[in-house]
């Protein structure tokens, strides 16, 4: 499965999404490629230290993408490419190639507004492959009492979006954790509310990804 984080928008938290993702798929078992498509290279730097586990690999271009993510595909169990924060025949590419993108966005009408712009290419990718990639919005760097008002949800129903129930709060941990070679759930007490909040919001996408103790188990005694 192809997983892209989408928004043209820079500074929404696509490179904490991605990481995160990279690290809780591998958490639960699966064999993971971290796809690094934005030229600060940050994601691929950052799970390197965090989640030496889970595979990472630079993506420049169109082309690239275009040929190779689909081989990825067939190699791991997941594959979860960060996009970057403008250039949009990068963004087309990914998501001509994606099964589900994941598209962070930030709490506010404001925001959720310039969604019809910054997933242009989402649109223009469903149109040409019939409705994939499966879409979602997720709420990041919300207050700590942000509410989900019925504008944010028809502004998102309005794009043919679906809006995640679990969103991402502002938390200092999270512009920590790079900086620290972590992930929130590896710093300990300090990381313990971020991490229940990320993980549930992982769980809400990707239900049919986490792996009872059994399973996991499974999989690996079949690889040993």
């Amino acid at each position: 499965m192809i997983i892209v984080i989408a928004n043209s928008k820079g500074g929404v938290g696509k490179s904490t999404l991605a990481v995160h993702l990279a690290a809780w798929l591998s958490e639960q078992g699966h064999s993971v490629t971290l796809a690094d498509c934005d030229m600060q290279h940050s994601s691929s730097e950052w799970s390197a230290e965090a989640v030496p586990a889970v595979k990472t690999i630079l993506l420049a271009n169109p082309e690239d993408i275009i040929d190779r993510l689909p081989q990825l595909a067939q190699e791991v169990d997941y594959v979860v490419a960060d996009g970057p924060g403008s250039n949009t025949e990068i963004s087309r590419a990914l998501l001509l190639r994606a099964d589900l993108a994941l598209v962070p966005c930030k709490a506010s009408m404001l925001e959720i507004r310039a969604l019809a712009q910054a997933t242009k290419a989402l649109k223009h990718a469903q149109e040409i492959r019939s409705g994939s990639p499966r879409a979602m919005i997720v709420l990041s760097m919300v207050g700590k009492n942000y509410r989900l008002t019925q504008d944010m949800k028809d502004a998102a129903a309005h794009l043919g979006l679906t809006m995640a129930k679990t969103a991402l709060t502002l938390k200092q941990i999270y512009a920590d954790a790079p900086g620290q070679g972590a992930v929130v759930w590896q710093m300990g007490a300090r990381g313990k509310e971020a991490a229940q909040e990320i993980r549930a919001l992982f769980q809400e996408a990707l239900p049919e990804a986490k792996k009872t103790g059994s399973a996991v188990r499974s999989k690996k005694q079949a690889t040993d």
